[in-house]
């Protein structure tokens, strides 16, 4: 009885928290918080499952102290969160500079707030935004602040991920005012949860580990079972052109590849102007090259040649509904959408049903493209061309563009020059004097180097960052690993077909292999450090960035398992190939760009890059189910015993999950670390930690074949493992593209 009463409520919660998602979405965040997060239904419901879960426990007469360990750390957990609950303390506190502050505003729920007292006095001292040199984003928000206690005071900077414990208080960096004299910082006083909460995720950090060090633990035990030990893995992977160059002109490549040399504001960072290039051209036309053209041709073909190139169609149709309705073909001009009989700007009554609500595929289309259009006439207006550092009064190096406002302070002669220069590049152009233009440019890239101080970016920088411009990393290496795949694949299949195949081919294949896993392999840690030296943060910072780590994983994961386990070979070039190609081809912004500050600690690289790893290990079982249920179809009705064959990938799976529900659950954890050192709260319910706790409490069903027996039939654990799998593609792409979130980077 107790048994079914404690998967009864935790299949309960499940449901709960998948179904407040999706609720969220629709009611709003404030909705379900009061509803359903902070109901008193929901904690109960914990609560029973914490009390049923304790006594069935006991009574299952576990000996092994990891799992006593690993089990307690949840309990404890879940009482360090009931303590928050019950006695901690939330609220806000608004400074001016030079006023002194003794209270603040507590959150009381349902959208109240009173007025309590500090344990001190604070003062502000001063606010500051510290910006990436010569650029408008910010790398941190400082609040300079003096605290006085029992007569005495202390002086604290107040920032991004940096914060002031006193007195039981802390406080956080929240927010600012808009002149910049006032400051806004999130009080927090939670004296009994968090050290209660701290000593349960330490127990779970040391019991996870524990958990797979352990010789009477399930994991170490599988490494020693006999199907394993004999390869029987082995067995069943055996068992089972020309451009077309038109007439609009451009550039020579050489002279627009000096031009590309350039450097530019964009993005909120300097980069090469081949970056800006780049994207403009993958913007337009949806490739990095247009009919032979490299991006920095069509880049300075919209600016010296602006008319030639306004007819030309190199702007892609990417909706089909205003495609349809327009009866426009697959590539369009510019100037297809401006005509002075039409009344100018035709999709412009468009554009206005879209700003006053209009929201249907066709007004969305409408709105795309007008982005890309405005995105051209700013690039021939000049205003997109922020290629000109200058130093202001204040020490800090700004960028300006030719067509843009300059300083009132600045010198006639460089104002003249920067106002000037591109009409002396454009009669140059004109006269076809390449010799000229390059001149022009060099001066350009001197003037550059002159006047650009600390903003601009390294030599290794900006190395890198055309390297990495030069090789499109994820459309190469989706092609070679899906089509390795598939080689690997028939191969197995012509081996069962073909006994009497020479052992030494079989040897020389499966060194191919290798051996372009092994390149493969370092072809994506090439472009992961090249993002790397490229941002100066760890690339896992947004959608693109996250699945080419997850495509890094499973390579990682399959070159270490493959002397074992001869399966992961092609198991490992497939799921890589996904990934990658998901990356290419989804829409997923490549472009790399300043992060906010709030993402600037160690304790995030850590938390996305294990769950990230746990994910690969997940989809790898995910696999292993898929492989086990075609093999056992396509064998029913033949005679072919598949029992053995079913257990060994029931094994494989086990072996995958135990190492995948230990970093996904250090990731969770660690993650709930960060943030409650970053905004004073470990656990919000945004919709993505939701689903990362049902995928780990739906994947941890999996390893309790004492209580849930199914589990030890295999086609029951195959099935289970591939439908769990819908939970990771919830928690990646649903979140991403539909829940949304403060976790949502799609």
């Amino acid at each position: 009885m107790i048994r079914k009463t404690v998967i009864s409520l935790y299949c309960l919660i499940i449901i709960c928290m998948g179904t407040a998602t999706f609720i969220e979405k629709w009611y709003g965040t404030e909705f379900v918080h009061l509803r359903i997060y902070g109901a008193w239904w929901f904690t109960a419901a914990w609560g029973l499952l914490a009390a049923a879960g304790i006594i069935y426990f006991v009574r299952s007469h576990v000996r092994r102290r990891s799992a006593t360990a690993l089990h307690l750390s949840f309990a404890i957990i879940l009482l360090g969160a009931m303590l928050t609950r019950v006695s901690a303390r939330h609220g806000s506190l608004h400074l001016r500079c030079g006023e002194t502050a003794g209270r603040y505003y507590a959150d009381c729920g349902n959208g109240n707030t009173e007025e309590l007292t500090l344990p001190f006095e604070i003062s502000l001292d001063s606010f500051y935004i510290d910006y990436h040199e010569g650029t408008e984003a910010a790398a941190d928000y400082v609040s300079v602040v003096t605290v006085r206690d029992n007569g005495g005071k202390t002086r604290h900077k107040v920032s991004m991920n940096k914060i002031l414990s006193h007195n039981s208080m802390r406080l956080y960096q929240a927010s600012y005012d808009e002149d910049g004299q006032g400051s806004v910082l999130a009080v927090s006083s939670d004296p009994w949860g968090i050290p209660v909460t701290y000593t349960g995720y330490a127990l779970l950090f040391l019991s996870l580990a524990w958990m797979l060090a352990d010789p009477r633990g399930g994991f170490r035990r599988l490494l020693r079972h006999p199907l394993l030990r004999r390869g029987a893995l082995i067995m069943i992977l055996s068992a089972a052109g020309v451009h077309t160059v038109s007439a609009v002109p451009a550039r020579p490549k050489d002279v627009a590849g000096k031009f590309g040399q350039l450097n530019i504001l964009y993005n909120n960072r300097i980069c090469p102007m081949q970056t800006f290039a780049i994207d403009f051209t993958k913007k337009l036309y949806g490739d990095t090259s247009y009919k032979g053209y490299t991006a920095e041709q069509v880049l300075t073909g919209f600016i010296f040649y602006g008319d030639e190139w306004s007819n030309e169609p190199v702007i892609r149709m990417k909706g089909g509904a205003m495609k349809s309705r327009l009866q426009l073909p697959g590539y369009v001009s510019v100037n297809t959408f401006f005509n002075r009989d039409m009344g100018g700007y035709t999709i412009g009554p468009y554009l206005q049903e879209y700003y006053k609500g209009a929201d249907d595929e066709f007004h969305r289309n409408v709105a795309d493209m007008d982005d890309r259009l405005q995105l051209v006439m700013n690039l021939r207006r000049g205003t997109l061309l922020k290629v000109f550092p200058c130093t202001d009064s204040s020490g800090h190096t700004v960028w300006h563009a030719p067509t843009g406002k300059l300083p009132a302070g600045m010198d006639e002669t460089q104002k003249a020059y920067i106002q000037n220069v591109f009409t002396l590049l454009y009669q140059y152009v004109m006269a076809a004097d390449t010799a000229g233009f390059r001149a022009v440019t060099d001066k350009m890239i001197r003037y550059q180097h002159k006047n650009g101080g600390n903003s601009l970016p390294g030599k290794n920088r900006i190395t890198a960052e055309r390297i990495y411009n030069a090789i499109p990393f994820a459309k190469i290496l989706f092609m070679v690993n899906l089509a390795m795949g598939l080689v690997t694949l028939a191969a197995a299949i012509f081996r069962l077909t073909h006994r009497n195949t020479e052992r030494y081919r079989q040897k020389l294949y499966s060194h191919a292999a290798t051996a372009v896993m092994a390149a493969s392999f370092a072809a994506l840690t090439v472009c992961g450090a090249l993002r790397w030296i490229v941002s100066g943060t760890i690339p896992m910072a947004n959608g693109y960035e996250t699945m080419l780590l997850m495509a890094w994983c499973i390579q990682f994961v399959s070159i270490v398992t493959y002397r074992r386990f001869r399966i992961m070979q092609t198991f490992g070039f497939l799921l890589s190939g996904l990934f990658l190609l998901v990356a290419h081809i989804s829409g997923m912004d490549p472009q790399i760009t300043h992060v906010m500050p709030v993402l600037s600690s160690p304790l995030l690289s850590i938390h996305v890059s294990m769950i990230m790893m746990a994910f690969a290990l997940l989809s790898l079982t995910f696999v292993c189910g898929m492989t086990a249920l075609t093999l056992h179809a396509a064998r029913k009705g033949t005679g072919v015993e598949t029992a053995t064959d079913m257990e060994a990938l029931r094994l494989l799976s086990l072996l995958f999950l135990y190492p995948a529900l230990a970093t996904l659950g250090a990731g969770i954890f660690i993650g709930a670390v960060w943030a409650n050192v970053s905004w004073g709260t470990y656990w919000s319910w945004d919709p993505k930690e939701v689903w990362a706790l049902i995928v780990f409490m739906v994947y941890g069903c999996a390893v309790h074949h004492r209580s849930i027996p199914q589990m030890r039939r295999p086609m029951f654990f195959h099935a289970f493992m591939t439908a769990a799998f819908l939970t990771i593609l919830m928690t990646y792409f649903g979140v991403n593209y539909f829940l949304g979130g403060m976790h949502s980077y799609a």
